[in-house]
């Protein structure tokens, strides 16, 4: 109490509790100004958020005052996301990837199957000449020998009239095999190459990049030429093994500075520094540790490689140091149609479209894949 008698004023607790006059009229709850902070801040609208619960009540991280905190109800959740998922959303609702990859699948099972369930329904297979020399000729599509319209041969047939559409099937076959097996090979070696390389870094790095850098001056199909002429097979089945190799051989470039990027980026983070911290060896911690988390780009360019191993095989099939006959690829026959383009223009316009289809099915796919991975796309 001072001398005069009159109680000290608390001018902190008047700011927060202003006396209200009962005479004044009171506003709707809708229209009142917003609520104040204890320090008597007037809160921002995006914060203060309404009663009502058909509006998403304002999160306690981004809260102003205890007032502002409210709890949802218990049903109310977000349900957990990976990066994986989000990139299984983001394909599907890609058109044009979806569509390559029903293309894709569609031809590698008639790839497969189509030639056994050809030869149970007609009896046909890719290498059957008749035994009638009168049919050893190329017949049109869906034409009998006799000019009539025919269900036998839907692609017709080639100079020693064997079926067309048989022929096709055994080329998806081996095309297929030639772009996934030489890309699994390149793989290997890309990934293996482009850890190690990124993750000693150093001289080593630098020495083994330089080495890339030198194979990559030299012309990419010389080296496969050069390979196949020096181990070059008699039997068909060996060449193709051959042909395997070679082009596994030399497409491990690009991959190879792929990882390497990408190890680089990894090699710092935590969860590698904790496992060094904890003795675990250097190969494990380059191939369990680093390389799972470079998956999303290998995938990437493993789908857009597939397609070009498959030109690559198609080109020296024209240069005749691809598939050897009796086997047939999709290259091999574009080669043979292509001799006979004026005369019997089927044979080469079936397998070329096929090839052409599934070529650019899977670059769409690749293109999709590789947006629906990358993570500056994820939306949050």
């Amino acid at each position: 109490m001072s001398g005069t008698g009159v109680p000290p004023v608390n001018h902190r607790q008047d700011a927060l509790a202003l006396p209200m006059n009962e005479d004044e009229p009171k506003l709707p709850a809708d229209e009142t100004e917003p609520s104040s902070t204890a320090l008597g801040a007037p809160l921002s609208l995006s914060v203060v958020a309404p009663l009502s619960d058909d509006v998403l009540h304002t999160p306690p991280e981004v809260a102003v005052a205890e007032g502002d905190v409210r709890l949802t109800a218990e049903d109310d959740f977000v349900s957990g996301t990976s990066l994986w998922k989000d990139a299984r959303r983001r394909l599907l609702k890609n058109k044009l990837a979806v569509f390559g990859l029903i293309v894709v699948s569609i031809v590698t099972v008639a790839s497969i199957v189509g030639p056994f369930v050809l030869k149970l329904i007609t009896g046909m297979t890719p290498d059957y000449i008749p035994g009638d020399a009168a049919l050893i000729r190329s017949f049109p599509p869906f034409t009998a020998p006799d000019g009539s319209f025919s269900w036998t041969h839907p692609m017709g047939t080639d100079r020693q009239g064997r079926d067309m559409l048989a022929r096709v099937l055994q080329g998806g076959q081996i095309s297929l095999m030639v772009g996934v097996i030489a890309t699994l090979m390149s793989l290997v070696i890309g990934v293996s190459y482009g850890a190690i390389a990124g993750y000693l870094g150093g001289r080593v790095d630098n020495l083994m990049m330089r080495l890339v850098d030198v194979l990559y001056a030299i012309p990419y199909i010389i080296l496969v030429i050069v390979l196949l002429a020096m181990f070059k097979d008699q039997t068909p089945r060996g060449q193709l093994i051959l042909l395997f190799i070679a082009l596994g051989s030399v497409s491990w470039l690009t991959m190879a500075r792929i990882v390497r990027g990408q190890v680089l980026s990894l090699k710092h983070q935590e969860f590698v520094l904790a496992a060094r911290a904890t003795g675990v060896s250097t190969p494990r911690i380059i191939f369990r540790h680093i390389v799972p988390n470079t998956l999303g780009p290998v995938i990437v360019y493993a789908t857009l490689t597939i397609p070009s191993v498959m030109l690559a095989e198609a080109f020296l099939s024209f240069l005749g140091f691809g598939v050897q006959p009796p086997l047939a690829s999709w290259g091999s026959l574009v080669t043979d149609g292509v001799q006979n383009i004026g005369i019997f223009p089927w044979q080469l316009i079936f397998p070329g479209l096929t090839m052409a289809l599934t070529l650019f099915s899977l670059n769409f796919l690749g293109d999709g894949l590789r947006d629906a991975l990358d993570p500056r796309m994820r939306k949050f």
